[in-house]
């Protein structure tokens, strides 16, 4: 009996799940907020800064996400890490962007991949950030796991760094790598690689890359010369020199040796590299875990490969064309039809949960300790969740709803 009761309770969340529209799958407009600790937004691949490109928004584009939530009540915080580096450097320069201090990628880490230990310097977003006054990380694309990888130094720290303080304590160590900070409430994923992009398996993103950053550029009205882009990879020696137009700064980034290691975005994005860190990288006990879905494809009837719809945005259409086909036997993890159905970057399959951790569908009210899943937004693409497509006005239009939604859902969660 207590079988089908809990089998008759999942029929309906999923019944319910499958027919809820984006903006009727979070809270309420009416939910009473149970906690007032700040947002904090997390940018994916390619992101940047409100300072750069012209004021051209990666939240919201010509909108402002950030500013929309203010004032509508909910504290929120625009972060900037390295928009290439891996999730690992992005995290440690989240960690030190939002609570102030030189960025310390680690002395294991960074003898291990050969950039420099120490970083940039960065006053805080929120100082006063702890245990007491924890912080709620949104996501998008690659933010979500860098937002995941954060979560989990804070809790464990890092058993390598520990042990390389233990042999060379003149050296110190960064307060993040000792663990123990129980400092996170919630993590919103929206359209993140939890399991890698099939996109990035065959060395696509390059080429991506570069016509992204150049794209998104224009949408500024700023000129290839003009471009005020940072790729913040000053660890590798690649910071952006005086006078140096953004053509030639670009052209020496592109032409790193930085691209062929494992300490970089384009390695963390795969199957492979995402499934190598959800070895560690665990849905932890004491944190609420929520992930956004877009699908922006159909099957098409007699192949059952994925085809765009003819609303994806341009930037991503190419790329989801690819996805929606592409399979292979080796190297593991296998890829089969189940990965096909994309939002233009990344599958279905894999922005729902990291593989083999706890997750169920969304119903209600979001629970601890397991990904909580909202229904698949369909019709939805990669670039429609952060308003910088302008060309599909439906979706603009409901971005300061969707957000608002997602705000008051976190806003909504207790101890």
């Amino acid at each position: 009996m207590k079988k089908i009761l809990i089998g008759a309770i999942l029929a309906v969340c999923l019944w319910m799940g499958n027919f809820a529209l984006p903006d009727q799958a979070a809270a309420s407009p009416s939910a009473p907020i149970k906690n007032n600790e700040p947002i904090v937004l997390v940018h994916g691949l390619a992101g940047w800064g409100k300072g750069e490109l012209a004021g051209y928004l990666y939240w919201g584009g010509l909108k402002d996400i950030e500013h929309d939530l203010n004032q509508k009540g909910f504290k929120t915080y625009t972060s900037a890490v390295g928009p290439f580096s891996s999730n690992w450097d992005r995290a440690v320069e989240l960690y030190y962007f939002v609570k102030g201090g030189t960025v310390d990628y680690g002395a294991a880490h960074a003898n291990k991949y050969g950039h420099a230990r120490f970083g940039r310097t960065f006053p805080g977003l929120y100082s006063q950030w702890n245990e007491t006054h924890k912080v709620h990380f949104i996501g998008h694309s690659m933010g979500g796991q860098t937002s995941r990888m954060l979560a989990e130094l804070l809790e464990h720290g890092s058993a390598e760094e520990r042990q390389y303080f233990n042999y060379h304590r003149e050296e110190g160590m960064s307060p993040l790598y000792q663990g123990g900070k129980h400092w996170v409430k919630s993590v919103a994923s929206i359209g993140t690689p939890h399991n890698g992009s099939t996109f990035a398996d065959e060395d696509h993103l390059m080429p991506y890359i570069k016509s992204f950053v150049l794209k998104a550029a224009s949408l500024s009205g700023s000129t290839p010369e003009s471009i005020a882009y940072d790729f913040k990879l000053d660890q590798w020696g690649l910071k952006r020199k005086k006078e140096e137009s953004f053509i030639q700064y670009s052209n020496r980034v592109y032409s790193s040796p930085i691209w062929n290691s494992k300490d970089m975005s384009t390695y963390d994005l795969t199957t492979y590299g995402s499934a190598e860190i959800n070895q560690w990288v665990k849905t932890l006990p004491d944190i609420y875990y929520v992930s956004y879905t877009g699908n922006a494809t159909f099957k098409a009837p007699l192949t059952g490969f994925e085809h765009p719809l003819p609303t994806m945005s341009t930037l991503v259409i190419g790329s989801g064309s690819y996805i929606g086909s592409y399979s292979r036997k080796h190297p593991m993890p296998e890829i089969d039809s189940s990965w096909w159905a994309n939002d233009g970057l990344v599958s279905v399959t894999s922005s729902r949960f990291p593989a083999g951790q706890p997750h169920q569908p969304f119903c209600q009210r979001l629970k601890k300790g397991v990904w909580n899943e909202i229904p698949v937004n369909y019709g939805w693409d990669h670039m429609d969740f952060i308003g910088i497509d302008p060309s599909d006005r439906i979706r603009n239009y409901r971005l300061y709803p969707f957000y608002e939604k997602i705000a008051r859902q976190l806003s909504g969660v207790k101890e």
